[in-house]
């Protein structure tokens, strides 16, 4: 088949149908061509992708004819159903694409705060450097920071705590798509944990300063972690946007994706701070504390392993480009990887 000849004779309906897309109402005789129209172009699709499947045109002719699918059926009402699919396809599939983002995160953060932890724990004294006095340090061995965690009354301080990690993972995300950012977030939390962590080792605390971090510090910082690797994700979206769909196009996927994910960090960062406020400070064993945190990030990694990849293999099982749910370079590159 011709291609160039192809488009030349398909191309005015292609304009039509994308003028009748456009069009915030439509007439009756407009909306009988709107069906008569979407029913070619979907027919003219199917022969581009089975004879020249040319990536340009079948993304083009994709849009047009799922905006055509939603000018007829209209929007899409909300479905109680749809939940459970979300939250174990759409959320853990946004954690997992953005995996390698978020797990090189977690390893640089934790190797800058471990830097700084031994550095401080071999001399105090560096902790003044990092802005913390004396006074401060003092008050931190001698009880300020396993008072910290019994201060205020549970469920007001699980509250607290929730609104601060979600502000902090909400500024990572939301500047991922600047790619420096999240980085210098990151590189201050890291400092901090490696100051306070230092100082707690140096004076003979190091047993107290993990044991009581533990219980809802490695979910929480995990979740951090991934709100920065899933906004970065964003930016590198448009920067790669793959063999397949345009920049905006990949942009766009991606920042859908970010939103399944911001929605699922909502209730990740609510998990770890009820963990704070009510398993940190309990009058358990430290052992018994820092084992529900850690079944608690391994049913995190869990989760996201396993959905996860289980949508991923569906999406890249399903028909290409916008219609799949790919619309992001890492899946739409290993698709045309198997097509070849």
């Amino acid at each position: 088949m011709d291609l160039d000849a192809y488009v030349a004779e398909h191309r005015g309906e292609w304009r039509r149908l994308a003028y009748l897309n456009g069009r915030a109402k439509l007439t009756a005789s407009e909306a009988d061509e709107l069906v008569l129209l979407y029913q070619r172009v979907a027919t003219q699709l199917s022969v581009v992708r089975s004879r020249t499947p040319d990536p340009s045109l079948v993304a083009e002719l994709s849009r047009l004819v799922l905006a055509a699918r939603a000018a007829l059926t209209g929007p899409a009402k909300f479905d109680w159903r749809r939940l459970p699919r979300y939250f174990f396809r759409d959320v853990p599939l946004a954690f997992y694409l953005a995996r390698r983002w978020w797990l090189t995160l977690g390893a640089l953060f934790y190797t800058v705060g471990g830097i700084v932890l031994v550095w401080v724990a071999n001399d105090v004294t560096v902790a003044e450097s990092f802005g913390l006095g004396p006074d401060e340090i003092d008050s931190l061995v001698n009880g300020a920071f396993v008072g910290y965690y019994s201060e205020f009354f549970a469920p007001s301080f699980g509250l607290l705590v929730w609104t601060n990690n979600s502000f902090i993972a909400a500024m990572c995300l939301a500047s991922g798509v600047l790619l420096a950012p999240p980085l210098f977030i990151l590189w201050n939390e890291a400092v901090r944990f490696g100051v306070v962590g230092g100082v707690m080792t140096g004076a003979g605390h190091g047993e107290t300063f993990f044991g009581y971090l533990a219980p809802h510090g490695l979910l929480e910082l995990t979740a951090i972690f991934v709100s920065a690797g899933v906004g970065m994700r964003i930016a590198w979206a448009w920067i790669d946007p793959g063999p397949i769909l345009t920049r905006a196009q990949s942009l766009a996927a991606a920042a859908i994706q970010g939103m399944n994910g911001a929605v699922g960090l909502v209730g990740v960062l609510a998990v770890s701070a009820l963990l704070e406020a009510f398993v940190t400070p309990a009058p358990f064993p430290l052992i018994i504390r820092d084992m529900v945190g850690l079944i608690a990030l391994l049913a995190f990694f869990v989760y996201v392993w396993v959905f996860g990849r289980a949508a991923k293999a569906e999406a890249l099982e399903t028909a290409g480009g916008l219609e799949g749910e790919i619309g992001v370079s890492d899946l739409t590159r290993e698709r045309a990887g198997r097509a070849v």
